[in-house]
């Protein structure tokens, strides 16, 4: 039998107004939402006032409350809203992805100590089950990697470029006025939504615990008319992927960065506002998942389908953690393209190995190998350049023989 939930819901913007309407069309659920906690007490709302309140301890330090829903974008207020409903022995399911991938270690920790779940589906890709899969169905000694695009604005971007021939410009322009993109887009353009939401994939795929500053992110701000040129010449397109992989039994990876995609790829064909994630394993071989990353109504169904298994008192279990073997490293070489503009640019990038170069008098590339740890290292004055870096895909390699982990995060193993 289900147990009846009295929902305490902060926020009620695209998505909190997305699952508001499918809580109205979906019957039997043995589940209300009580009361919604909101910040403006000006803004026009389409529900009664009653149903509102502006105090979050109306929810927090309500007694007949037994799930906290959250979904708001500031980060702090997120977190001490899923810190004090743990502690208050209330269940938690949140969407605030860099809230998660900032706190996760110790709200884990709180979840253990006081024995009430926090789940977060919809906290990466949307619609996607992604989470639930990865925790349930794949063990971490024979997931070989986990990748794909997991921020539906760039790909809106990305697509618009590519599919209709738009310049950068106009294609953020065009996903601002769609609604897809903020006003100040840096958060998905620059690969730090991606980021966080991967720090989250990389827990439940291997059982550790890193944080969004331990990985290298790269997007597609700098993007021009000669990357674009490059890759449509060679039959490719240019996604923002995040992914992680191991490299040995006992080390892994993980960073964001553009790709390119050639037409065999699953990622190849994911479109607009949709995200799409490859999962390879020993035995299950690659799997693939494609579904809207953004929207009221598909991260709506994320959050449902999380509130539908806090219903039977479901909860993430952490398994891998348990028995992990894994470390993170970023001593990784990569090939990778730069484009740019000025020569003195190649004395900021520190190349392994040279593969290809080209030089014309309206730009330049160079295609070769270059450390995971030495981008990080760069990563600020990679920002004042002027140029552009994609992974071609083509390598992923250890630095050298891992018999011992060579960077290790300040993990705790559960």
């Amino acid at each position: 039998m289900s147990k009846k939930l009295r929902i305490g819901l902060f926020g009620f913007g695209v998505v909190g107004q997305g699952l508001y309407d499918i809580f109205t069309h979906t019957t039997d659920f043995n589940a209300e939402i009580v009361k919604i906690c909101v910040k403006n007490p000006h803004k026009s709302r389409p529900l009664p006032a009653d149903r509102f309140t502006f105090d979050p301890d109306d929810i927090l330090g309500d007694p007949t409350i037994n799930l906290v829903v959250e979904m708001i974008n500031n980060t702090e207020d997120a977190y001490i809203i899923a810190k004090t409903a743990l502690q208050n022995g209330k269940t938690v399911v949140s969407a605030s992805k860099k809230m998660i991938a900032e706190n996760l270690e110790e709200l884990v920790a709180l979840q253990n100590q006081y024995n009430t779940p926090i789940l977060y589906e919809a906290a990466v890709c949307g619609s996607i089950p992604i989470i639930r899969n990865l925790e349930e169905y794949y063990d971490n000694e024979l997931l070989y990697s986990v990748s794909g695009i997991v921020n539906g604005t760039s790909n809106y971007i990305l697509s618009k470029i590519f599919q209709e021939n738009l310049s950068y410009e106009t294609a953020l322009r065009q996903a601002q006025e769609a609604g897809f993109a903020e006003t100040d887009p840096t958060a998905d353009v620059g690969g730090f939504d991606a980021l966080n939401k991967l720090c989250l994939l990389v827990t439940h795929s291997y059982g550790i615990f890193v944080k969004p500053e331990e990985l290298f992110n790269y997007g597609i701000q700098s993007l021009s008319k000669h990357d674009i040129q490059f890759a449509k010449e060679k039959g490719l397109k240019i996604k923002l992927v995040a992914q992680t992989r191991k490299l040995t039994d006992d080390t892994i990876t993980a960073f964001v960065m553009p790709q390119f995609i050639a037409p065999n790829d699953y990622l190849y064909s994911v479109e607009n506002e949709y995200n799409g994630v490859a999962v390879e394993a020993a035995f299950a071989d690659k799997q693939f998942f494609m579904g809207k990353g953004a929207g009221g109504h598909p991260t709506g169904s994320a959050v449902l389908s999380d509130i539908s298994a806090c219903r039977y008192d479901y909860q993430y279990e952490y398994k891998k953690h348990q028995h992990t073997r894994i470390h993170y490293t970023n001593d990784v070489i990569l090939e990778v393209y730069v484009r740019y503009y000025q020569e003195a640019v190649l004395d900021v990038i520190p190349f392994l190995q040279i593969h290809e170069k080209y030089s014309s008098h309206n730009f330049h590339y160079i295609i070769g190998d270059i450390n995971l740890s030495d981008l990080i290292l760069i990563k600020s004055d990679l920002a004042t350049q002027d140029l552009f870096i994609a992974n071609t895909g083509k390598k992923t390699t250890a630095s050298k023989p891992l018999t011992a982990p060579i960077f290790v995060s300040d993990q705790k193993y559960i």
